[in-house]
Parts: C-alpha cells; structure tokens; sequence
C-alpha cells in the first residue's frame, strides 16, 4: 500500500484512509462491500454473524427519526457455517481489511464464529457486546465486566488476529469497560453502538418497530460517542475506531481530535450515499494539510493535549 498522508495502522491493519464502513447498515455480499470499497471505504465491517442461522424480527424494523434512524432487525444473519463461502469470495475481491462482526450467547460461541470467520479469510474480528435489542446477547454481555472478559479472552484464545470489542454507551462508564477488554486481551475499540431508543405511532398508540425498541443512530448520537471515544481514551492504550454520527469531515476529525485513530461511518450512508467515505477522506487530507500536519496519528488525541 502506498503511503500517504491519510494512510493509518490500525492494531497491525493497514488503512489507505482513516474511514470504515460500519456494522449493520448494509449486507454481507461481496458486491456490496465491494462497491463501498470503490467509494472509498479504508476498510468494512460485515454485519453481524453468529453461530446458527437467524430470521431476525418482523417488520417493521427501521423507523426514521428527526434526528437519525431507529432500527430493531434482531440480527438476521446467515449463520458462519453457511457465510463462510462468501467471506472466502469477499477476501479474494477486496483489497482493504475486512473485518467480520462477531456475536454470540455465550463466550464459547463467539470464539467459535471469530475461528471459523478467520480461517476463511477474515483479516480481524469485531466483537458485537452491544446491541441493544436482542435478548441474551449484546447488551447484555457489554454491560458486565466479569462477562465481557471472559467473551475476550475466550477469543483472545481462539485466534491469533485482531481484536475489537464494539461497547455500549447504555452503560455507567464506558471508560471502565474498554479497560476491560484491553486488559481481557482485545487489540481495538469500536465505541460506541446505537442508543436503546423507541417511536410510537400516535394515530394506532402503538410503538412503530415490530419489537417496539431499538437502536438510535444519526447525528442525535454524535456528541455522546464523542464523549465517550474521549473517556476511554484516556483509559486505554489500544487504538479506537469512533463510531456514531459520523457524517462529513469535520465530525470525523472531531473524533480524531478526541482519540480515535480511525470512524466509523453507517447511517450516513443511508442519508448521504456511498460517496461519503471519499468525501470524508479528503476533508481529513485537506484540514492535515491546512494545519500542515504529515499524518492522521498526528492529530489523534490532540484535545487531551492542548
């Protein structure tokens, strides 16, 4: 890869620009990930995949909000069994990271998923420890330290590729969390998830998400991810991903500033298309340039300094 000056290491994982295409916006196929790669994408987060296949919720399961989207799928996937011919596929096209997003019921299941999903050619893992909407797994294992780790270490086991562990702002501290998985064994961060949130339909009284709560994500979660990529900065030493309202370049240099080494970009996507990855990449070159910096990881936690 040449170097640049939007090029980044992240935890061992060459970036050609600090902007990632996050968990749970579109599918799995080759094709689409492919295509984002095209728009500019530095690297792409599948979405989730478990052990066993699963139909996810009824409709409806998004709902735009003012301020973002709501959305409750419940994590419909294919299982990794039947996911792996197509991982082997999406590794022979792409030529940026690709990263497999991981969940589970137990610690056991998500190393299972993780070694599966790295032997078919995943260049690292994503540990989702918060979705906000499924029962038993997510949430709630994100929220208790003692579980949290073992599901880290279980995997740490499991695999000799990158780790990142996906945390929840629906906690008291996200900060204590992250310590947790970097001392658990995790090699990156990705903070933070969706916010538990809910719309009613006021003409039926009725909540409007077939599973009546989900996951807010859009601007409305920018500032509270920022706050918490900034905490856990100042906690961790392993390298964080921010995610969460990421919608042009100065939101993603207000993360850089924070501490965050590369974003996370999802409902953007939805709002804006596919071509907010390259529009962010090059905000970023042009404000480095602007402010005559030679790298991303210059600026990287340079509010904490100033």
């Amino acid at each position: 890869m040449r170097e640049s000056v939007l090029t980044v290491n992240l935890a061992g994982l060459q970036l050609a620009n600090p902007t990632v295409l996050a968990s749970g916006i579109l599918g799995y196929s080759t094709e689409t990930l492919e295509n984002l790669v095209k728009y500019g994408a530095g690297a792409v987060v599948t979405k989730s995949i478990g052990l066993k296949p699963r139909d996810g919720y009824a409709n409806p399961t998004v709902v735009q909000a003012s301020c973002g989207l709501i959305n409750a799928m419940g994590l419909p996937n294919p299982g990794i069994d039947e996911y792996v011919e197509e991982l082997h596929r999406t590794k022979a096209t792409l030529d940026v990271p690709l990263i497999l997003s991981v969940y589970g019921y137990s610690a056991e299941e998500y190393a299972t998923v993780a070694k599966k999903a790295t032997a078919a050619g995943a260049d690292a893992v994503e540990l989702n420890v918060s979705c906000p909407h499924v029962k038993d797994t997510g949430s709630e294992i994100g929220q208790s330290p003692g579980v949290l780790a073992e599901v880290v270490r279980q995997v740490r086991i499991s695999i000799g590729k990158p780790i990142f562990v996906k945390l929840s702002p629906n906690v008291t501290s996200v900060a204590e969390l992250a310590a947790v998985a970097a001392q658990a064994g995790a090699d990156g961060l990705t903070i933070m998830n969706t916010v538990k949130a809910m719309a009613i339909d006021v003409e039926t009284a009725r909540p409007i998400l077939g599973n009546k709560v989900g996951g807010l994500s859009g601007p409305a979660i920018k500032p509270v991810a920022l706050r918490c990529v900034y905490e856990a900065y100042e906690r961790v030493k392993i390298p964080i991903m921010g995610c969460g309202g990421i919608a042009d370049w100065r939101d993603a240099v207000e993360f850089l500033l924070a501490g965050a080494s590369a974003v996370q970009i999802g409902t953007a996507v939805s709002f804006r298309g596919p071509n907010v990855f390259r529009s962010v990449a090059i905000g970023i070159g042009r404000y480095l340039k602007s402010k005559h910096f030679g790298r991303v990881e210059e600026i990287v936690g340079l509010s904490h300094r100033s």
